[in-house]
């Protein structure tokens, strides 16, 4: 039987040849042996193999393996002495029973007997606690990763499957081992590790292990083996890159010679898949190119291709998005954009697209006026024709999301500019527009295109409305060799989607 002793000795950090500068404290905590209940396979064989992991990435590590409330309790509150002060790197990683109970997320002790709701609260631990432990304890960097959604037998007492969708607070990386509402495998007594975790390990031993490579490349692997019965989520605020192996360092922007060399690899590998009807040809590229130029619309081709077994739960507005890899346009489809200008507010122009010809690859608009990707991407318009379409709207939607959108844009056959744009998802919020009162998701994006008449700078916030997947406002400002060029804002006034 296994001991319900808590492991709470701190242990020294571990040498590295590239040992990194920042302070890093870990809790890691592994429940398996439940009072009253089916012991579970891995937790605290995952638990023990993410504590060496992490020492050997330079963390300190406080370790609890089938801890009781109290013994959880007590490592949290020694994790946030240990942090206090020291602008440091938090990370909690937990693997166990956890549920949610409005709209609050639990770390099931070993020593819980739930029967009712009520229990809940005075026999588990929040994970609000373990945030507030690392936001008083000053950290510049919390990484908070939940393996913790196993078919759970205190589920009675909880109000809804899974564990509930929550933002990731300011400074945080928040990781689900499967998407909010859903339940994760916890792999079989050979295995070694839960499925969710057996690939976390993989991705944080690599060399470079920047965050947000390391959980896109966990989360195609845990959907690819469990065929679309698990797909991980994450939800970030973070503003700089973390990397495992080394350590904080901020974003610096490339210069275009880079990213043009850059682009025009991922390109030749897509040109030859795009087209696949295979969903590992796919998989394949996005292992390649986890946060590519042309990364999502890779993502869209896999949901397209190997659809979900699971439906990601209504967050806590109660807004469920498109099903991932959904036509986003259907023949007969009709919206209205009214473009004003910035400056004076005044309309200069109202326009009427609709939908007239369609199918899984591409949208005609008003009989080839302009042409989209199934994503909402332009491929061609007025403008220019696209290569690829220009990303609008992501394969999927979560505050903290960020793309790139890279794309050639060739008018009259000859010229042409380089355009790379860069998005972030920063809220959800309501928009008071004339097709009503919508929650939706705010875009801030920012990009430059380059061309023979100098450079353009592009910034702009669009909002998209998470149910249909569309744009409903967009606001950019154009400004070419510094000179403002261009101020306009788009807004649907109309829309009709064909049942």
């Amino acid at each position: 039987m296994r001991s319900l002793v808590a492991a709470l000795a701190l242990t020294a950090l571990s040498a590295a040849a590239q040992a990194p500068t920042d302070v890093r404290i870990a809790l890691v905590i592994g429940n398996a042996a439940y009072a009253g209940a089916a012991a579970l396979d891995n937790p605290t064989k995952d638990a023990k193999a993410m504590g060496e992991v992490l020492r050997g990435l330079g963390f300190t590590v406080v370790e609890v393996r089938d801890g009781s409330k109290t013994q959880m309790s007590e490592a949290i509150a020694q994790v946030q002495a240990n942090l206090k002060g020291k602008q440091a790197i938090g990370m909690l990683y937990y693997a166990g029973h956890g549920l949610q109970l409005d709209w609050r997320n639990y770390m099931v002790p070993v020593d819980a007997k739930l029967r009712q709701a009520a229990d809940v609260p005075a026999q588990t631990v929040e994970l609000a606690q373990v945030i507030e432990a690392f936001k008083t304890a000053g950290n510049r960097m919390n990484i908070v990763v939940l393996d913790a959604c196993r078919d759970n037998p205190f589920g009675g007492s909880a109000s809804g499957k899974g564990l509930a969708q929550l933002d990731a607070p300011p400074g945080t990386f928040l990781a689900y081992a499967t998407a909010p509402g859903n339940v994760a495998e916890d792999g079989d007594s050979k295995s070694g590790n839960g499925l969710y975790t057996q690939y976390l390990l993989e991705e944080l031993k690599k060399p470079s292990a920047k965050i947000e490579d390391v959980f896109k490349r966990v989360r195609l692997n845990v959907r690819k083996q469990s065929q679309g019965r698990q797909i991980p989520w994450e939800s970030t605020s973070l503003e700089d890159d973390f990397y495992f192996n080394s350590g904080l360092k901020p974003s610096q922007p490339l210069d275009d010679s880079v990213k043009e060399k850059s682009f025009a690899l991922e390109k030749a590998d897509w040109d030859k898949i795009k087209d696949s009807k295979s969903a590992d040809d796919f998989y394949a590229y996005l292992q390649k190119y986890p946060n590519g130029s042309i990364s999502e619309q890779a993502q869209f081709a896999v949901d397209r291709l190997q659809k979900a077994a699971i439906v990601l739960g209504p967050n806590k507005q109660g807004i469920t998005a498109l099903a991932a890899g959904a036509n986003r346009y259907k023949v007969g489809d009709s919206f209205t954009m009214e473009l004003r200008d910035g400056f004076s507010n005044a309309v200069t122009s109202r326009n009427v697209y609709k939908v007239t010809a369609a199918d899984d690859v591409r949208v005609i608009l008003n009989g080839g006026e302009a042409e989209l990707d199934q994503m909402g991407g332009v491929v061609k318009n007025r403008l220019g024709t696209k290569d690829p379409a220009i990303l609008q709207v992501p394969a999927d939607l979560a505050i903290g999301k960020k793309w790139r959108s890279t794309f050639v844009n060739t008018r009259d056959g000859q010229n042409s500019t380089n355009n790379y744009w860069d998005a972030k998802i920063v809220a959800l919020e309501e928009l008071d527009l004339p097709i009503g009162k919508i929650m939706a998701f705010k875009v801030e994006r920012n990009g430059r295109a380059v061309g023979r008449n100098g450079v353009t700078v592009q910034t702009g916030t669009s909002w998209i409305d998470p149910k249909t997947m569309m744009i409903v406002r967009s606001d950019l400002l154009f400004r070419n060799n510094g000179k403002i060029t261009e101020y306009s804002s788009s807004v649907m006034v109309a829309l009709q989607k064909s049942p």
